[in-house]
């Protein structure tokens, strides 16, 4: 399975607005330039993360991006989970479009159901907290 470059990018924006400091905000150009991404892509990943509330936008003089959240409750596999659109890993998971002779005996479909809610599982046992627990580290490796 390989993740988006919208959820790799959702995550990033995530990690950089964790180890800002307290009160500080940050912009959509700011963070496109410290990962050398388009501002494009940003716009609408901070669109959507901050329609389901993590982080808060503020527009004008002394506006900015800021997380909404505290970073010990946002777990990683519901990131995942709410910023992938797809995970049809074979044909098969989608039942509109099957066209798989062997769907009716294959046991493929659910070995492969049950392998992603481990991957999903496992990746709630973690937090943006815990993915940027030397937020120093992280803030000198963004503005290199």
């Amino acid at each position: 399975m390989r993740l988006t470059y919208y959820t790799d990018y959702s995550l990033r924006v995530l990690m950089y607005l964790a180890v800002l400091e307290e009160g500080q905000k940050s912009s959509i150009g700011d963070i496109a330039r410290s990962y050398g991404i388009s501002e494009n892509h940003l716009i609408k990943v901070v669109h959507e993360l901050g329609k389901l509330g993590l982080i808060a936008t503020s527009r004008g003089r002394g506006g900015g991006i800021k997380l909404a959240v505290d970073p010990k409750s946002v777990r990683i596999g519901d990131i995942v989970r709410q910023t992938e659109k797809d995970f049809d890993l074979v044909e098969c998971f989608d039942v509109l479009t099957n066209t798989c002779k062997l769907s009716s005996s294959c046991k493929l479909k659910h070995l492969l159901a049950s392998a992603l809610q481990v991957y999903l599982n496992k990746l709630n046992e973690y937090t943006l907290a815990d993915i940027v627990e030397d937020p120093s580290t992280i803030q000198i490796l963004l503005q290199e």
